[in-house]
């Protein structure tokens, strides 16, 4: 859903009309950031319950439930529709200007690896796996302090509210535990994330020059 937003949008922002043109660095940005800001919408409620879900049996005070359908309906029960968006706001702080980095540093990194790919869409593996890499690791060292407010927000349940917002979540964490508490675990999401998104994007490219070798 997100990639299909985003080629969408990606050409609706750019300032060529011409089909063969790519779409500019700036239509990428903005394609990104809209489409990250339309997956909130829907990974929001996604993420709360996989977050309740681990946060079970290990000192947190949420009641065992079994199964992500059981949990969602109770939170739908005891906290309603805001329940169930808890954590929307920074869900979307999060991921739109993180997504329009992410397809920004694709774009302008298999350009400077592969120069003239982005017309020709004729660069290597290799160059698909190193871009998509590092659009990953840009994009989490960008939003890894976000994440780390996100989870703290969402873990929360009205029995069990520390936080009152954002900005109080933020000043309490680093009053408590430092600022260092904001970066912990970067260095296992980064690893994860040039792996993960190395091979999302060659997937993705490949699957596409099949898809369109294959109408011809």
């Amino acid at each position: 859903m997100v990639f299909q937003i985003y080629a969408i949008l990606s050409r609706a922002f750019s300032s060529s009309d011409l089909v063969n043109d790519p779409p500019s660095y700036k239509g990428v940005a903005l394609g990104g950031f809209c489409s990250g800001a339309i997956q909130s919408m829907l990974l929001s409620p996604v993420e709360l319950v996989k977050i309740r879900l681990q946060l079970q049996n290990i000192g947190q005070s949420i009641e065992t439930q079994k199964g992500p359908m059981r949990v969602a309906k109770n939170i739908w029960k005891i906290e309603g529709l805001r329940g169930i968006y808890r954590g929307l706001g920074i869900t979307m702080l999060r991921d739109a200007p993180a997504h329009g980095l992410y397809f920004w540093t694709y774009e302008y990194a298999r350009e400077k690896l592969h120069p003239g790919c982005r017309r020709s869409c004729e660069e290597s593996l290799n160059t698909m796996l190193v871009s998509g890499g590092l659009a990953g690791v840009v994009s989490w060292v960008l939003s890894y302090p976000l994440d780390v407010i996100k989870t703290r927000l969402q873990a929360q349940t009205l029995s069990s509210q520390k936080y009152r917002g954002i900005l109080d979540c933020l000043r309490k964490s680093v009053r408590e535990e430092g600022y260092e508490v904001l970066w912990r675990g970067l260095g296992t999401a980064v690893a994860r994330a040039f792996v993960v998104n190395g091979a999302i994007f060659s997937a993705y490219e490949i699957t596409l020059r099949c898809l369109f070798d294959n109408s011809n």
